[in-house]
């Protein structure tokens, strides 16, 4: 069974950066589709950013396009989110999540995914 655990969250004011770590263990296939999503207060949540590991192919949510990535770590089987020139619109609990069913173009931030972290806050400041 697939763990997840995120790390890296915090505050930082209004043009700041972050960077968000997701260790992920149990799981020994080459082919998973990882996401990053996010949950604001009285708010639905949102798929932020998506990598189909084996595919190397990203996608992203238009508010967050230029200013995140999301990149794997392979030594430490983690995957990263790094946000650049945040905004106090991206205040959330960010989550990481992850399927093995979805590979390539199915892999993109869909609601479905099987397995989730336990999240981390992130607070952006004005």
């Amino acid at each position: 069974q697939v763990q997840l655990v995120e790390s890296g969250g915090g505050s930082v004011e209004a043009g700041g950066s972050l960077r968000l770590s997701c260790a992920a263990s149990g799981y020994s296939g080459s082919n998973i589709c990882m996401g990053w999503f996010r949950q604001a207060p009285g708010k639905e949540r949102e798929g932020v950013a998506t990598l189909s590991i084996g595919a190397s192919s990203t996608v992203y949510a238009d508010s967050v396009k230029g200013r995140f990535t999301i990149s794997q770590d392979n030594a430490k089987n983690t995957v990263i989110l790094q946000m650049n020139s945040l905004k106090p619109e991206d205040t959330a609990m960010y989550y990481c999540a992850a399927d093995s069913r979805y590979f390539g173009f199915l892999c993109r931030p869909r609601p479905d995914f099987r397995i989730w972290g336990q999240g981390t806050q992130v607070t952006v400041s004005s």
